[in-house]
């Protein structure tokens, strides 16, 4: 599966963005669904995850009650609504996917290329 991420960009502290990942192929309904994140200097980090079905969704402690995943079989995309964003948010943001149900910040087999948000206060 290739994975394009898209939604990216400059807001202020307090704002929302919505993050898109369009993925092909015509298996996206079998794939675990997982948002990272890498600052400048730091190492990658999980930011959320969604079940095959969108029934489960986990979060980073970080983001928790800030940040919504969900997906949309249909239209082959996950997405990551931030809302209250923080500096603390900045980094570039990738989507990855993976066929294992097990551990779902973990052993993602595809990733997306990225896209850049960046949070000024």
């Amino acid at each position: 599966v290739q994975l394009q991420a898209s939604g990216g960009g400059l807001v202020q502290t307090g704002d929302s963005l919505r993050l898109s990942c369009a993925a092909s192929g015509r298996t996206f309904s079998t794939y675990v669904m997982g948002w990272f994140r890498q600052a400048p200097g730091k190492e990658r980090e999980f930011v959320g995850g969604i079940s095959r079905d969108g029934g489960n969704r986990y979060y980073a402690g970080s983001v928790k009650g800030r940040f919504i995943i969900s997906r949309d079989n249909a239209k082959n995309t996950v997405y990551l609504q931030m809302n209250s964003l923080k500096p603390e948010d900045t980094a570039v943001y990738y989507c990855a996917a993976k066929t294992s149900i097990v551990g779902v910040s973990t052993n993602y087999d595809y990733w997306g290329q990225g896209t850049q948000v960046t949070v000024s206060s």
